[in-house]
């Protein structure tokens, strides 16, 4: 089976979390064709903020100035990166680093010029993703994006994701976050959604912020043919195997129902 696992840079913000996670992906990678994409922001604001550069947003989206996107290179596609494949690397993963710009793996055009090199993908060449999967390695992807003139975009990295999720053809996209799951009207928890029912939580309010962003880029994944989308607490132990193994965690969202 072909899977693609996101990873929330909350997770990957310390040591422990790093190894826990990378210990399940090589459980999971021996069985499966597995790649990885990762986010960064707290890393990165924290990044910015050292070196007295203020952390601008519009939409949700960071405001993306050149000196924020030469700390995006240094942050998502350097330290963030590269800690996480040392982790998959020590976990005895034959992991690659990569970002978007990579053989234009992501491709990518500027979104709104006034959020700077904000980009949005526009298609994922995966024969770098099938080529290094079919041969026993684990793909991870930083969020950073590119074009075939030598632009470099931040892309959300949901939306990094899907575009993976979408080229890969994976059968199953597990976001991997700091959240239980998706929870309905009244805070009750969702153990399943369709589609429909993701995009009437966002029409009625109840879905808003990071879970809404997350339930539209779960919808533009199954529109692509992504067969499910799981929104997983990725704290929980073992959380990748169990879900693979049929234990019902987190929210899982289809297009319909049988």
């Amino acid at each position: 089976m072909k899977l693609l696992v996101k990873l929330g840079g909350t997770l990957l913000d310390n040591p422990e979390s790093r190894e826990r996670l990378a210990e399940q992906i090589a459980g999971i990678s021996a069985r499966h064709q597995v790649v990885v994409v990762h986010g960064g922001g707290k890393q990165m604001t924290r990044f910015l903020s050292e070196r007295g550069v203020e952390s601008r947003f519009v939409g949700g989206l960071r405001v993306t100035t050149p000196d924020v996107l030469d700390a995006l290179l240094k942050v998502f596609a350097g330290s963030v990166n590269h800690e996480l494949v040392s982790a998959l690397v020590k976990a005895r993963v034959r992991a690659v680093g990569l970002s978007g710009i990579d053989d234009c793996l992501v491709e990518t055009e500027l979104l709104r010029p006034e959020l700077g090199a904000v980009g949005r993908p526009v298609r994922c060449n995966a024969e770098l993703l099938n080529l290094l999967t079919g041969n026993g390695f684990v793909p991870v992807v930083a969020c950073v994006g590119g074009d075939r003139l030598g632009g470099i975009f931040n892309v959300n990295a949901d939306q990094m994701a899907v575009a993976c999720a979408v080229g890969f053809g994976a059968q199953a996209l597990l976001f991997l976050t700091d959240v239980a799951g998706v929870q309905g009207e009244g805070g009750a928890f969702l153990p399943r959604l369709t589609a429909a029912g993701a995009r009437e939580l966002i029409a009625r309010g109840i879905a808003t912020g990071g879970m809404q962003a997350k339930l539209e880029s779960a919808g533009a994944a199954l529109a692509g043919g992504v067969g499910a989308v799981r929104i997983m607490p990725g704290s929980e132990p073992g959380i990748l195997a169990r879900a693979l193994n049929g234990e019902a965690l987190g929210t899982t969202v289809v297009e319909q129902e049988g």
